[in-house]
């Protein structure tokens, strides 16, 4: 199984990005797909989830400025990240869950996100 990120990069505050994970080597349909963060010194952050059936979640801080979603015919995972912080500069990466999306089968190698002020 392989997760790609990309679409990283610095941004000042209030900007967008958009990341996208590509997957391969497993049945990405049927997996529970993730966003999660990571600040080196702090614990990681899961800033969204979004099911096999389209159910999403999200970290409270990010609600309303990011959107998850996926492209089963593509095997790809998109994060849309809108009205950027600094505080959202961290490392990112997308990972297959299962256990209900609370664990993580596989993961990325992550992008670098940084948002200026």
């Amino acid at each position: 199984a392989q997760l790609v990120e990309s679409g990283g990069g610095s941004v000042q505050a209030g900007g967008s990005l958009r990341l996208s994970c590509a997957a391969s080597g497993f049945t990405f349909s049927f997996y529970c797909m993730g966003w999660f963060r990571q600040v080196p010194g702090k614990e990681r952050e899961r800033v969204a989830t979004i099911g096999s059936d389209d159910y999403t979640s999200y970290l409270d801080s990010v609600k309303d400025r990011f959107t998850i979603s996926r492209d089963n015919a593509k095997n790809t995972l998109n994060l849309q990240m809108d009205r950027l912080k600094p505080e959202d500069t961290a490392m990112y990466y997308c990972a297959a869950m299962y256990n209900r999306c609370r664990d993580i089968k596989y993961r990325g190698q992550g992008t670098q996100v940084t948002v200026s002020s």
